[in-house]
């Protein structure tokens, strides 16, 4: 016997592809009484989707009036992708530390995982597989906790995400960019994964409408004076 969804997590799973997929947009006002009325349920679990979603970042809600949704603004975007850039350089330099053979292994499930996104896919689920990717990616590193610190960031950055996926050729080029890591990874060349990495996550910024690249600071006492 299958248990059918809260009407609470209904709402959210509903709202929450839709920001993903591009329906409801940054400054939109989203009203309890129509999200409701879409679904067929009442206010009631609209609210408390409404509240779990201000609480991920997705939305300010407005008692009385409904919730609008928080755009992702340059700092955000830039903040989020060099954090992951961080995150994913420490994982690929505790790959190579781990030997040749883990980072040709590493390489490829992670053209496994390129075969799966190549294969087409509704935007969700290209989503989800670009997700399996990089957290592959991360727990490559044998570290849990980086791992953990990952999944939770990557909760974060998921609109950014979907809009550097947004389209077929967004898309298609998402897939080649992972490819070539894989590769590099497979054919034992870490170095060229990294190069491959940070042009990566710029690209990602840029698909989602934001200039720049993101960077990590010089290492300390790189520019200080003798």
């Amino acid at each position: 016997m299958t248990t059918q969804p809260k009407a609470a997590d209904r709402a959210y799973a509903h709202i929450r592809e839709s920001l993903l997929d591009g329906v409801y947009t940054s400054g939109d006002l989203l009203s309890e009484g129509t999200v409701a009325a879409d679904l067929g349920i009442s206010r009631t679990p609209v609210r408390e989707a409404f509240q779990r979603l201000q609480n991920e970042g997705f939305l300010r809600v407005y008692p009385k009036r409904g919730a609008v949704v928080v755009p992702v603004g340059p700092e955000d975007a830039h903040g989020v992708l060099q954090a992951r850039l961080l995150l994913e350089l420490f994982a690929l330099d505790a790959l190579a530390a781990r030997g040749a053979e883990a980072v040709r292994e590493t390489g490829r499930a992670l053209l496994r995982d390129c075969e799966q996104e190549q294969q087409g896919t509704t935007p969700s689920g290209a989503r989800e597989l670009g997700r399996t990717f990089h957290c592959r990616l991360v727990g490559s590193a044998g570290n849990p906790v980086v791992a953990g610190l990952y999944e939770t960031l990557w909760n974060q950055q998921e609109r950014i995400a979907a809009a550097a996926t947004a389209g077929s050729a967004h898309a298609a080029q998402d897939v080649a960019e992972h490819a070539a890591i894989a590769t590099a990874l497979h054919e034992q060349r870490p170095a060229e994964a990294r190069r491959l990495l940070a042009d990566h996550l710029a690209a990602v910024l840029h698909r989602s409408g934001f200039s720049g690249r993101p960077s990590l600071p010089p290492e300390a006492g790189t520019s200080a004076s003798a």
